[in-house]
């Protein structure tokens, strides 16, 4: 698994902006945690419900998982790469680290 900084993500986001392909985001806190905060363009599938989910992700795409300080995105993480998904990231330091780096009118908890 690889790991992004919140920075990093943010130039990723960039270059999309411009014609590159953007990565799924993909958010696993639960619903109220998301609608406190979240990156545009993410997509919610709340921890708990990622094995029932898969069918919703495309096992080659691009995922970066982000949760609110790193720790259960690493887990689902973890868990897509031994479900076959071949370029999963983990956003070290979460949500309150795009927070606190990139975004500092994005509301924290």
């Amino acid at each position: 698994m690889q790991h992004l900084t919140a920075a990093e993500l943010a130039a990723l986001l960039a270059d999309a902006a411009v014609g590159k392909t953007a990565p799924v985001l993909l958010d696993v806190r639960e619903p109220w945690e998301y609608q406190t905060c979240n990156i545009a363009g993410s997509v919610s599938i709340p921890m708990n419900t990622i094995p029932d989910q898969l069918d919703q992700l495309d096992p080659d795409a691009a995922i970066v998982c982000i949760c609110h300080h790193g720790a259960r995105s690493m887990r689902v993480a973890h868990f897509l790469e031994s479900n076959g998904y071949t370029q999963v990231t983990n956003l070290t330091g979460g949500i309150h680290a795009w927070a606190l780096q990139v975004d500092p009118a994005m509301p924290t908890y």
